[in-house]
C-alpha cells in the first residue's frame, strides 16, 4: 500500500510541478510528526485488529518511496530523453519504456529503507491497538521490567527485517539485470551470489 501510494504521488508531482511544489514541502514536513501520534488516531479510525497496523507500516514506508522515486524519474539521462523526442517518442512511451526503467534504481534504493522499516510501523501498530505480537510482547514486558523478553523480542524482529530486505535485494536483481552487469561491489555485504 505505501509502494502504490508513494509510487503515484512521485508520479503526480512530477508530471504536474504546481503539485510537487505545494506538496513536497508537506511531505517532508510529515516526517517530523512522531508516528506514535498518528498510533492512536489510528486505532479510532481502523479499530483493533490488522487495519492500524497496516495503515501505520504504509505510512512510514510512503516517504522514502516518494522521495526516492521522484529522485529517479528527475534523474533521467537528458541524451536519452533528446533521443526519444528526436525519434518521436510520445509521452506515454517516454515514461514506460526510459523513465520509469532509469528510475528503478533509485526506487529500489527507497525500497530497502521502506522494507526494514515497515517493521518498525508494524511494531507501533501492535503498541496501541493489539491484543498480540511482537509489539504488543515487548511493550507488556517492558512494562514489568522483563528485560529479557523485551530483547528477545527485537532478536525476533531482526531476521523479519532482514527477510524483508533480503526479498527487496532479490526482486532489484530480477527486475534489473543490468544492474549486475556492473562491477562487483567486493566490500558490499549485501551482495548475494549470482
Amino acid at each position: 500500500m505505501g509502494l502504490a501510494l508513494g509510487l503515484s504521488l512521485a508520479l503526480l508531482m512530477f508530471f504536474f510541478r504546481p503539485l510537487e511544489k505545494s506538496f513536497y514541502p508537506l511531505l517532508i514536513a510529515s516526517q517530523n510528526v512522531p508516528v506514535f501520534a498518528i498510533a492512536p488516531l489510528l486505532v479510532v479510525w481502523f479499530g483493533y485488529g490488522y487495519g492500524p497496523k497496516v495503515v501505520m507500516a504504509a505510512i512510514i514506508v510512503f516517504f522514502p518511496i516518494t522521495v526516492s522515486a521522484l529522485d529517479g524519474l528527475k534523474r533521467t539521462d537528458p541524451d536519452q530523453l533528446r533521443l526519444f523526442q528526436t525519434l518521436g517518442a510520445s509521452p506515454a512511451q517516454t515514461l514506460w519504456k526510459l523513465r520509469l526503467p532509469a528510475a528503478l534504481p533509485a526506487l529500489f534504493s527507497g525500497l530497502k529503507i521502506g522494507a526494514i522499516y515497515s517493521t518498525i510501523g508494524a511494531v507501533i501498530g501492535e503498541w496501541v491497538g493489539a491484543g498480540a505480537g511482537l509489539g504488543y510482547l515487548m511493550l507488556s514486558a517492558n512494562a514489568q521490567l522483563r528485560v529479557a523478553e523485551v530483547f528477545g523480542a527485537i532478536v525476533c524482529l531482526i531476521p523479519v527485517g532482514l527477510s524483508l530486505l533480503a526479498l527487496v535485494v532479490i526482486t532489484e536483481r530480477w527486475l534489473l539485470p543490468w544492474q549486475r552487469l556492473r562491477a562487483p561491489d567486493e566490500d558490499n555485504w549485501l551482495s548475494l551470489p549470482s
